[in-house]
């Protein structure tokens, strides 16, 4: 099973159905590189904003409210092009009113078969939290694929262990994840969030992300980053972790995922993150050895 990962270059489509042409062109793209599953990046949706006013563009509360028109025909737009090229396909995200004066930022799910689901971000970032208008999300979802199961983390959400692991442990062995990051610190925490769900959950993980210069967008500003797959280092396995990553100008980044053989390898692993998962809960925090320096904070055994 081939994934396509993106680094997608941020435009201005002067319409609908400007976005609509470059997101049939970019995915027909992926088709023809072998790809069976394709990510885009976080806040795709965003892109359309091109198309308002100046003003409107350049506020994000405007924008989000202008997206909305176009809802159905993002669902229309992703889901046929899904049963067209054979394809499952995660469309980045789009900032979707759930009512109040709120949006979720949501992570589509279009399959070939007309499966629609979704994943919404669940924790949300400074700039998120100060919008005041964008709301977490409160479930996981999985879904099927070829017989396997996916999952979907978006961006900030795979730098927390606990909810992948959840995902994980409900039989996920891919996770995809559609990010975007405005600077090199967030690029690098978001990359170093992949690997280590990769490393611990000893599965497979492939980041989208968004690139060049929005200007006229608070939200799609400046971006960083590579689209890159990840596998646990451990035999059969790159040691550094990368699948694929895009470098230069190059839109998609691809390769293989073999569950088959992720799931052989535990055989001969070198070490067992995944299965000893259990084991980091049973160790204990006791007194520091030694006199502590005068002031300092003491501490008692923790409890089980």
């Amino acid at each position: 099973m081939r994934v396509a990962v993106a680094k997608y270059p941020i435009g201005m489509p002067a319409s609908f159905d400007d976005f609509a042409r470059r997101q049939e062109t970019c995915l027909r793209q992926a088709r023809e590189l072998g790809a069976r599953i394709a990510v885009l990046p976080e806040y795709l949706s965003l892109e359309l904003a091109a198309s308002f006013s100046a003003e409107a563009r350049g506020d994000l509360k405007a924008s989000l409210a202008g997206l909305q028109a176009w809802r159905g025909a993002w669902s229309e737009l992703y889901g046929g092009l899904a049963r067209e090229l054979d394809m499952y396909l995660v469309p980045g995200t789009f900032l979707l009113d759930v009512g109040g004066g709120r949006y979720r930022n949501r992570a589509d799910w279009f399959a070939p078969d007309g499966v629609h689901g979704w994943q919404d971000k669940l924790q949300l970032t400074g700039y998120e939290k100060q919008s005041g208008i964008i709301e977490p999300g409160n479930a996981l979802s999985g879904f099927d694929c070829d017989g396997h199961r996916v999952g979907i983390a978006v961006c900030y959400d795979v730098e927390f262990p606990l909810p992948v692991r959840a995902q994980f442990e409900a039989g996920i062995r891919l996770l995809l994840v559609p990010s975007c990051t405005d600077t090199a610190a967030g690029a690098t925490r978001v990359r170093i969030g992949c690997l280590a769900r990769a490393l611990e959950n000893r599965f497979f993980v492939a980041q989208a992300v968004t690139a060049g210069e929005a200007p006229w967008s608070p939200a799609l500003d400046v971006n960083t980053g590579e689209a890159t797959l990840y596998a646990p280092m451990d035999h059969g396995f790159p040691a550094d972790g990368i699948l694929a990553a895009t470098q230069g100008d190059a839109l998609w980044a691809c390769h293989d995922v073999d569950v088959a053989r992720l799931e052989l390898s535990r055989v001969h692993a070198q070490v067992d993150n995944d299965r000893d998962w259990p084991q980091q809960l049973v160790a204990r925090l006791q007194h520091w050895a030694g006199e502590p320096d005068a002031g300092a904070p003491q501490c008692e055994t923790a409890p089980a």
